[in-house]
């Protein structure tokens, strides 16, 4: 306390400057290890995060952000064209037949800037094929550009049924783009996105195929190629473990080019944002420089870890621990076991009358779990991510704080059927 008070005084004095201060600091090297105390003491605790996103990231990632660079800098341009080269590799496409373009924003910026992209301003029309809240988005992006679309929507707890999806695609309507979501973060549920492109491709070859695997690219194996995948959309901060701040669309070059002149929203002209970074290496705007060198660390580690398949690994077997957990608890899940995605788990609210979520949420992040604050399911749901910089011992220690949590709400442990 009499170092801290003694350093307060220091640096408040009107008559004390940096020169003094750092002088008595030299001399008092207690007093100097006090403030280094009080700044540890300061910083924000940090919490495990069982989330879709943003998620937990390695220490390393963190630190390659401390870095000021120009958005012009060589050693900048050096890192987006790394970044943009490694995502086709990630994605195992050829660069002779795809692109990468990374854009400002959260991932859905990278949806709403493709259906834009890709929706000419006369005769647009987008087959949306939902099963979940992410689809709806897609629903409210072509609501509010003006782009007519058809939304076709499945059961929340089941895969978009391919036989209803062959006759939308065999009927009158012509599609100038067709979009779904590869893994449905909103309950779990993964589309089987191979299928449904060779139904897009027989029958309306002319259609721009768009697939958001925001939580699952990185994680989970898609064959871009088989699948006649033309927009493939993800995020920094998802299984590739960045942090926030920029998405990118993995695009067929030749069918974004088309696209000239489409976009009704100039920053989310994907085409424009792609003609630029070829010609001068550069973002149109000012471009998130620490978040960018963040992930291009996440890309090495990334790549150290055993690529698609390491990654896939750690998180099947997170899964599994919270999955055997969880059931060893009492709960139960919104899906059944005809259900093959690890990224994600929805559970249903135990039915109990001392249940109450906010309470179970608040008292989790009290022991610094987070888990998704929230439903966007009808069901009454809440979900918990095995994804992000988690590993198998991280997941068992939820489960133990869970346990806690439920008999100091007064619930029984297990839960009753």
């Amino acid at each position: 306390m009499v170092s801290l008070c003694l350093c307060l005084i220091l640096f408040l004095s009107p008559y004390s400057c940096h020169t003094v201060s750092d002088r008595v600091l030299n001399l008092f090297p207690e007093i100097r290890e006090g403030i280094i105390q009080t700044v540890v003491m300061a910083a924000p605790k940090e919490k495990k995060l069982f989330t879709p996103g943003p998620l937990c990231c390695s220490r390393s990632v963190k630190e390659a952000m401390l870095y000021d660079v120009g958005s012009r800098d060589v050693n900048f341009l050096d890192c987006v064209k790394y970044i943009r080269k490694t995502l086709l590799e990630v994605a195992q496409v050829s660069p002779e037949e795809f692109t990468a373009v990374p854009l400002q924003g959260s991932g859905t910026y990278s949806v709403e800037a493709v259906i834009n992209t890709t929706s000419p301003r006369e005769g647009a029309k987008v087959l949306i094929l939902s099963n979940g809240a992410y689809g709806r988005r897609m629903r409210n992006f072509c609501s509010w550009a003006g782009i007519d679309a058809h939304f076709q929507e499945f059961p929340e707890d089941e895969k978009v049924n391919l036989s209803v999806v062959e006759s939308l695609l065999k009927g009158s309507e012509r599609f100038t783009t067709v979009a779904v979501v590869h893994s449905e973060t909103s309950s779990g549920v993964v589309n089987p996105i191979r299928e449904i492109g060779q139904l897009v491709r027989k029958f309306q070859p002319n259609a721009a195929y768009l697939v958001d695997a925001m939580s699952s690219f990185g994680a989970m194996p898609i064959d871009v190629r088989a699948s006649h995948i033309d927009y493939l959309v993800s995020s920094a901060n998802k299984c590739l473990e960045g942090v926030p701040g920029f998405a990118y669309a993995i695009c067929r070059t030749k069918h974004l080019i088309s696209c000239k002149g489409n976009c009704r929203v100039y920053s989310l002209d994907l085409v424009d944002q792609y003609l630029n970074l070829e010609a001068t290496g550069q973002f149109r705007f000012t471009p998130p420089t620490h978040t960018m060198l963040a992930f291009q660390r996440a890309l090495q580690e990334f790549q150290k870890d055993g690529g698609l398949e390491g990654r896939a690994k750690r998180y099947q077997t997170n899964r599994r621990i919270l999955k055997d957990g969880m059931r060893n608890l009492g709960f139960r899940e919104l899906l059944d076991d005809s259900h093959e995605g690890y990224i994600i788990t929805s559970y249903f609210f135990p039915k109990h009358p001392k249940f109450c979520f906010p309470t179970f949420y608040s008292k989790l992040s009290e022991l610094d779990q987070v888990i998704y604050p929230g439903k966007v399911t009808k069901a009454d749901c809440f979900r918990i991510g095995n994804i992000g910089y988690l590993f198998p011992e991280d997941m068992e220690h939820l489960l133990a704080c869970i346990k806690k949590v439920l008999q100091e709400m007064g619930l029984p442990v297990p839960l009753s059927a």
